[in-house]
Protein backbone atom coordinates (compact mmCIF):
# COMPACT_ATOMS: atom_id res chain seq x y z
CA UNK A 1 0.00 0.00 0.00
CA UNK A 2 1.27 3.09 -0.65
CA UNK A 3 -0.50 6.79 0.82
CA UNK A 4 -1.21 9.19 -1.78
CA UNK A 5 -0.66 13.23 -0.55
CA UNK A 6 -2.76 16.44 -2.74
CA UNK A 7 -1.14 19.64 -2.14
CA UNK A 8 -4.03 20.22 -0.11
CA UNK A 9 -3.24 17.09 2.23
CA UNK A 10 0.09 18.21 2.49
CA UNK A 11 -0.91 21.73 3.12
CA UNK A 12 -3.24 20.36 6.04
CA UNK A 13 -0.20 18.96 8.29
CA UNK A 14 2.95 21.51 7.45
CA UNK A 15 3.93 23.84 9.62
CA UNK A 16 6.90 25.93 9.00
CA UNK A 17 8.27 25.76 12.69
CA UNK A 18 8.20 22.11 12.28
CA UNK A 19 9.57 22.23 9.03
CA UNK A 20 12.13 24.11 10.27
CA UNK A 21 12.64 21.77 12.88
CA UNK A 22 13.47 18.45 10.61
CA UNK A 23 15.61 20.95 7.80
CA UNK A 24 17.84 21.92 10.20
CA UNK A 25 18.30 18.27 11.82
CA UNK A 26 19.33 17.56 7.94
CA UNK A 27 22.21 19.72 7.77
CA UNK A 28 23.19 18.76 10.75
CA UNK A 29 23.35 15.18 9.27
CA UNK A 30 25.16 16.46 5.90
CA UNK A 31 28.07 17.64 7.75
CA UNK A 32 28.26 14.42 10.20
CA UNK A 33 28.09 12.42 7.47
CA UNK A 34 25.19 10.48 7.68
CA UNK A 35 23.47 11.55 4.96
CA UNK A 36 23.72 10.28 1.42
CA UNK A 37 23.35 13.25 -0.95
CA UNK A 38 24.43 12.76 -4.67
CA UNK A 39 23.67 16.13 -6.97
CA UNK A 40 20.75 16.97 -8.71
CA UNK A 41 20.48 14.42 -12.36
CA UNK A 42 19.67 17.40 -15.12
CA UNK A 43 17.50 15.39 -18.48
CA UNK A 44 16.84 17.72 -21.07
CA UNK A 45 13.91 16.86 -23.58
CA UNK A 46 12.99 19.17 -26.10
CA UNK A 47 10.13 21.00 -24.43
CA UNK A 48 11.55 20.75 -20.77
CA UNK A 49 14.32 20.55 -18.46
CA UNK A 50 13.20 17.60 -15.70
CA UNK A 51 15.58 16.95 -12.33
CA UNK A 52 15.90 13.50 -10.09
CA UNK A 53 16.93 14.64 -6.29
CA UNK A 54 17.60 11.57 -4.22
CA UNK A 55 18.77 11.68 -0.55
CA UNK A 56 19.04 9.62 2.18
CA UNK A 57 18.89 10.49 6.14
CA UNK A 58 20.36 7.59 7.82
CA UNK A 59 19.36 9.32 11.50
CA UNK A 60 15.78 10.18 10.60
CA UNK A 61 15.37 6.93 8.42
CA UNK A 62 14.15 9.39 5.32
CA UNK A 63 14.88 8.12 1.50
CA UNK A 64 13.16 9.74 -0.76
CA UNK A 65 13.59 11.30 -4.53
CA UNK A 66 11.66 14.14 -5.52
CA UNK A 67 10.97 15.05 -9.34
CA UNK A 68 10.96 18.04 -10.45
CA UNK A 69 10.02 19.37 -14.39
CA UNK A 70 10.64 22.98 -15.95
CA UNK A 71 8.70 23.33 -18.53
CA UNK A 72 8.20 26.80 -19.46
CA UNK A 73 5.22 26.26 -21.92
CA UNK A 74 2.97 24.91 -19.80
CA UNK A 75 1.11 27.39 -19.01
CA UNK A 76 -0.18 28.09 -22.53
CA UNK A 77 0.10 24.86 -23.94
CA UNK A 78 -1.38 22.83 -21.39
CA UNK A 79 -2.85 25.03 -18.48
CA UNK A 80 -0.29 23.52 -16.31
CA UNK A 81 2.28 24.91 -13.98
CA UNK A 82 6.02 25.52 -15.31
CA UNK A 83 7.03 23.72 -12.81
CA UNK A 84 5.85 20.31 -11.30
CA UNK A 85 6.98 18.47 -8.51
CA UNK A 86 6.16 15.09 -6.95
CA UNK A 87 8.18 13.15 -4.04
CA UNK A 88 8.04 9.44 -3.42
CA UNK A 89 9.33 8.26 -0.27
CA UNK A 90 10.38 4.79 0.58
CA UNK A 91 10.43 2.97 3.43
CA UNK A 92 14.94 2.33 4.00
CA UNK A 93 14.19 -1.20 5.22
CA UNK A 94 12.75 -2.93 2.05
CA UNK A 95 12.68 -0.29 -0.43
CA UNK A 96 9.04 0.10 -0.78
CA UNK A 97 7.25 3.44 -2.35
CA UNK A 98 5.32 4.22 1.08
CA UNK A 99 4.11 7.54 -0.43
CA UNK A 100 3.60 9.56 -3.48
CA UNK A 101 2.56 13.50 -2.65
CA UNK A 102 2.81 16.95 -4.46
CA UNK A 103 5.90 18.27 -4.38
CA UNK A 104 4.80 22.02 -5.14
CA UNK A 105 3.71 23.25 -1.65
CA UNK A 106 6.80 21.11 -0.33
CA UNK A 107 9.58 22.51 -2.17
CA UNK A 108 8.30 26.07 -1.33
CA UNK A 109 8.03 25.37 2.41
CA UNK A 110 11.47 23.41 2.96
CA UNK A 111 13.24 26.08 0.55
CA UNK A 112 11.78 28.95 3.69
CA UNK A 113 12.63 26.56 6.02
CA UNK A 114 16.48 26.63 5.52
CA UNK A 115 16.78 30.16 4.56
CA UNK A 116 14.56 30.51 8.42
CA UNK A 117 17.19 28.30 10.37
CA UNK A 118 19.90 30.39 8.18
CA UNK A 119 18.47 33.51 10.17
CA UNK A 120 18.59 31.84 12.93
CA UNK A 121 21.91 31.09 12.98
CA UNK A 122 23.23 34.31 11.26
CA UNK A 123 21.02 37.35 11.71
CA UNK A 124 21.68 39.56 14.33
CA UNK A 125 19.05 39.31 16.90
CA UNK A 126 16.83 42.16 18.30
CA UNK A 127 13.11 43.44 18.47
CA UNK A 128 11.27 45.06 15.86
CA UNK A 129 13.72 44.23 12.86
CA UNK A 130 12.86 45.31 8.88
CA UNK A 131 13.00 42.99 6.37
CA UNK A 132 13.11 43.20 2.47
CA UNK A 133 11.85 40.90 -0.10
CA UNK A 134 12.69 40.86 -3.83
CA UNK A 135 10.08 38.88 -5.01
CA UNK A 136 6.64 38.45 -4.01
CA UNK A 137 5.41 34.62 -5.36
CA UNK A 138 5.11 31.49 -4.12
CA UNK A 139 9.11 31.34 -2.66
CA UNK A 140 8.88 35.15 -1.43
CA UNK A 141 5.57 33.98 0.79
CA UNK A 142 7.28 30.97 2.38
CA UNK A 143 10.68 32.52 3.20
CA UNK A 144 8.64 35.42 5.12
CA UNK A 145 6.92 32.59 7.09
CA UNK A 146 10.50 31.03 7.77
CA UNK A 147 11.96 35.04 8.70
CA UNK A 148 9.41 35.32 10.60
CA UNK A 149 9.50 32.34 12.38
CA UNK A 150 13.39 32.78 13.39
CA UNK A 151 13.00 37.05 14.06
CA UNK A 152 10.92 39.24 15.63
CA UNK A 153 9.55 41.34 12.46
CA UNK A 154 7.73 44.96 12.94
CA UNK A 155 7.99 46.01 8.77
CA UNK A 156 8.20 44.03 5.61
CA UNK A 157 9.15 45.92 2.58
CA UNK A 158 8.04 43.88 -0.58
CA UNK A 159 9.77 44.72 -4.65
CA UNK A 160 8.58 43.03 -7.67
CA UNK A 161 8.02 44.31 -11.14
CA UNK A 162 4.85 43.31 -11.36
CA UNK A 163 3.15 45.98 -8.66
CA UNK A 164 -0.03 44.15 -8.33
CA UNK A 165 1.73 41.10 -7.37
CA UNK A 166 3.35 42.85 -5.19
CA UNK A 167 0.25 44.25 -3.57
CA UNK A 168 -1.20 41.76 -3.51
CA UNK A 169 1.83 39.61 -1.51
CA UNK A 170 1.65 42.75 1.13
CA UNK A 171 -2.41 42.35 2.04
CA UNK A 172 -1.86 38.03 2.10
CA UNK A 173 0.85 38.10 4.31
CA UNK A 174 -0.23 40.93 6.16
CA UNK A 175 -3.21 38.99 7.19
CA UNK A 176 -1.10 35.85 7.69
CA UNK A 177 1.61 37.31 9.88
CA UNK A 178 -0.31 40.00 11.37
CA UNK A 179 2.67 41.87 10.28
CA UNK A 180 2.88 44.93 8.61
CA UNK A 181 3.83 44.81 5.16
CA UNK A 182 4.13 47.17 2.78
CA UNK A 183 5.04 47.81 -1.64
CA UNK A 184 8.28 49.65 -1.76
CA UNK A 185 8.27 52.35 -3.92
CA UNK A 186 12.31 52.71 -4.41
CA UNK A 187 15.47 50.38 -3.66
CA UNK A 188 16.52 52.27 -0.77
CA UNK A 189 13.79 51.20 1.37
CA UNK A 190 14.50 47.51 0.52
CA UNK A 191 18.50 47.74 1.49
CA UNK A 192 17.10 49.47 4.79
CA UNK A 193 16.47 46.08 6.06
CA UNK A 194 18.32 44.09 9.00
CA UNK A 195 17.28 41.07 6.34
CA UNK A 196 17.67 41.38 3.18
CA UNK A 197 15.65 38.28 0.90
CA UNK A 198 16.35 37.78 -3.03
CA UNK A 199 13.32 35.43 -4.28
CA UNK A 200 12.61 36.51 -8.40
CA UNK A 201 13.73 34.57 -11.18
CA UNK A 202 16.00 37.12 -12.44
CA UNK A 203 19.39 36.30 -14.09
CA UNK A 204 21.26 39.15 -13.39
CA UNK A 205 21.91 41.16 -10.23
CA UNK A 206 18.65 42.96 -8.57
CA UNK A 207 20.07 45.60 -6.59
CA UNK A 208 23.45 47.10 -6.16
CA UNK A 209 25.66 45.05 -3.58
CA UNK A 210 27.40 48.62 -2.63
CA UNK A 211 24.42 50.17 -1.12
CA UNK A 212 23.37 46.87 1.68
CA UNK A 213 24.28 48.19 5.15
CA UNK A 214 26.89 46.77 7.22
CA UNK A 215 24.89 44.48 9.83
CA UNK A 216 22.79 42.99 7.26
CA UNK A 217 21.56 39.08 6.98
CA UNK A 218 20.56 38.09 3.52
CA UNK A 219 19.47 34.61 2.02
CA UNK A 220 20.18 34.90 -1.55
CA UNK A 221 17.50 31.91 -3.35
CA UNK A 222 16.05 32.55 -6.58
CA UNK A 223 19.11 31.79 -8.59
CA UNK A 224 20.87 27.93 -8.97
CA UNK A 225 22.42 27.78 -12.35
CA UNK A 226 26.21 28.61 -13.21
CA UNK A 227 25.02 31.75 -15.58
CA UNK A 228 22.80 33.26 -14.07
CA UNK A 229 22.46 35.15 -10.47
CA UNK A 230 20.84 37.67 -8.22
CA UNK A 231 23.33 39.00 -6.15
CA UNK A 232 26.55 41.20 -7.35
CA UNK A 233 30.06 40.83 -7.18
CA UNK A 234 30.15 43.83 -4.78
CA UNK A 235 27.99 41.97 -2.34
CA UNK A 236 29.16 38.88 -3.02
CA UNK A 237 33.32 40.49 -1.73
CA UNK A 238 31.40 42.49 1.07
CA UNK A 239 29.42 39.46 2.83
CA UNK A 240 30.37 36.50 4.78
CA UNK A 241 29.27 33.55 2.36
CA UNK A 242 26.99 30.56 3.83
CA UNK A 243 26.34 27.75 1.45
CA UNK A 244 24.37 24.95 2.10
CA UNK A 245 26.49 22.73 0.35
CA UNK A 246 29.88 23.23 -0.56
CA UNK A 247 29.85 21.11 -3.74
CA UNK A 248 26.57 22.52 -5.02
CA UNK A 249 27.57 25.98 -4.42
CA UNK A 250 30.74 25.69 -6.33
CA UNK A 251 28.71 23.54 -9.50
CA UNK A 252 25.47 25.53 -9.87
CA UNK A 253 25.62 28.84 -7.69
CA UNK A 254 26.71 31.53 -10.72
CA UNK A 255 25.95 34.07 -7.50
CA UNK A 256 29.76 32.44 -6.41
CA UNK A 257 30.65 31.17 -9.65
CA UNK A 258 30.69 34.57 -11.86
CA UNK A 259 32.98 36.37 -9.17
CA UNK A 260 35.19 33.47 -9.06
CA UNK A 261 35.40 33.46 -12.98
CA UNK A 262 35.92 36.89 -12.62
CA UNK A 263 38.90 36.57 -10.48
CA UNK A 264 37.08 38.95 -8.00
CA UNK A 265 37.41 35.78 -5.13
CA UNK A 266 39.35 32.93 -4.92
CA UNK A 267 37.49 29.86 -3.31
CA UNK A 268 38.46 30.83 -0.02
CA UNK A 269 35.54 33.45 0.06
CA UNK A 270 33.45 30.25 0.53
CA UNK A 271 33.35 30.29 4.16
CA UNK A 272 31.10 27.57 5.64
CA UNK A 273 28.55 25.23 5.01
CA UNK A 274 25.25 26.18 6.76
CA UNK A 275 25.50 22.59 8.68
CA UNK A 276 28.94 23.82 10.04
CA UNK A 277 27.25 26.73 11.65
CA UNK A 278 24.45 25.12 13.29
CA UNK A 279 26.91 22.39 14.56
CA UNK A 280 29.49 25.00 15.50
CA UNK A 281 32.32 23.48 13.64
CA UNK A 282 32.70 26.91 12.39
CA UNK A 283 31.60 30.19 14.36
CA UNK A 284 28.55 32.10 11.97
CA UNK A 285 28.34 35.94 12.92
CA UNK A 286 31.32 37.00 15.20
CA UNK A 287 30.22 41.03 14.65
CA UNK A 288 27.30 42.72 14.89
CA UNK A 289 28.18 44.80 11.32
CA UNK A 290 29.43 41.61 9.42
CA UNK A 291 27.37 40.80 6.50
CA UNK A 292 26.39 37.78 6.56
CA UNK A 293 25.01 35.74 3.16
CA UNK A 294 23.03 32.25 2.68
CA UNK A 295 23.22 30.67 -0.28
CA UNK A 296 20.26 28.55 -0.78
CA UNK A 297 20.68 25.64 -4.17
CA UNK A 298 17.82 23.69 -2.70
CA UNK A 299 19.40 20.21 -1.79
CA UNK A 300 17.41 16.65 -1.58
CA UNK A 301 17.77 15.97 1.75
CA UNK A 302 15.70 19.04 2.81
CA UNK A 303 13.59 17.35 0.62
CA UNK A 304 13.67 13.88 2.21
CA UNK A 305 13.21 15.23 5.71
CA UNK A 306 9.90 17.56 4.75
CA UNK A 307 8.76 14.61 3.11
CA UNK A 308 9.33 12.16 6.01
CA UNK A 309 7.82 15.16 8.23
CA UNK A 310 4.74 15.30 5.78
CA UNK A 311 4.17 11.58 6.06
CA UNK A 312 4.14 11.10 9.51
CA UNK A 313 2.09 14.03 10.14
CA UNK A 314 -0.51 12.88 7.49
CA UNK A 315 -0.65 8.91 9.18
CA UNK A 316 -1.19 11.04 12.61
CA UNK A 317 -4.43 12.65 11.30
CA UNK A 318 -5.93 10.28 9.01
CA UNK A 319 -4.95 12.42 5.68
CA UNK A 320 -4.52 11.52 2.30
CA UNK A 321 -5.72 7.90 0.26
CA UNK A 322 -4.22 4.94 0.48
CA UNK A 323 -3.98 3.12 -2.92
CA UNK A 324 -2.71 -0.87 -4.04
CA UNK A 325 0.02 -0.13 -6.49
Amino acid sequence: MALILTREDVIKVLSMKDCMEVVEKAFVELVNGTADLPLRIPIKSPDGLSLYMPAYLKEMKALACKVVAVYKDNPARFNLPTTIGKVLLQNPETGEVICIMDGGYLTAMRTGAASGVATKYLANDKPNMIVGIYGAGVQAKAQLLAVAEARNIQIVYVCDKAIELAAKFAVEMNEQLNIEVRVATKHEQVLDSDILIAATSSPTPVFDGNLVKPGTHINGIGSHTPNARELDTELIKRSKFIGDSREACFKEAGDLMIPLQEGSITESHFYAELGEIITGKVPGRTTADEITLFKSNGLAIQDAATAKLVYDKALEQGVGKEIEL
